[in-house]
């Protein structure tokens, strides 16, 4: 099975659209190891990777969390701050040294609710970047647990 390519904004927003988001973007760096966002904190920003790695990771009771997803240039970091109650489903972590457009999840869900079109289309971006991340979620499983089943 092949993996599905990123789904990167440049792809899927039309010119207009992208300008009129970045055009709120703010410039940000992470060092490496730097905390992006823990589970369940407020969502109240996203960012779009500009370079370096970002590590989603989901937390596990007694251990350290456990990676889901590397994200790099170009890819969506988080999704949760366009569905309410917006708070973290995951964790992210700078794996490298990551340069960042960060944005304002409220300002930007204004701008959505303003303009139907434009909200049309950034939502459907986020949807298929959350429906893309699932797929390769159940994959990574079904990797995962697919041989123990299949033992027993």
């Amino acid at each position: 099975m092949s993996t599905p390519s990123p789904i990167r904004i440049a792809a899927v927003l039309s010119t207009e659209y992208r300008g009129r988001l970045m055009s709120h973007a703010r410039e940000v760096n992470f060092p490496e190891g730097a905390r992006i966002f823990d589970e369940g904190s407020r969502a109240d920003s996203f960012w779009i990777v500009r370079s370096g790695t970002v590590t989603l990771e989901i937390p596990v009771p007694g251990r350290r969390p456990t990676p889901i997803e590397s994200l790099g240039p170009g890819e969506l970091v988080g999704w949760s701050w366009l569905f309410p109650p917006y708070v973290w489903q995951l964790g992210a972590e700078a794996m490298t040294p990551v340069r960042a457009y960060e944005f304002d999840a409220t300002t930007v869900r204004m701008l959505m609710d303003a303009d139907p079109a434009f909200g049309s289309a950034l939502g459907h971006w986020v949807g298929r970047v959350l429906a893309l991340r699932l797929h390769q979620t159940r994959t990574r499983l079904l990797d995962t647990y697919a041989p123990r089943l299949a033992a027993s």
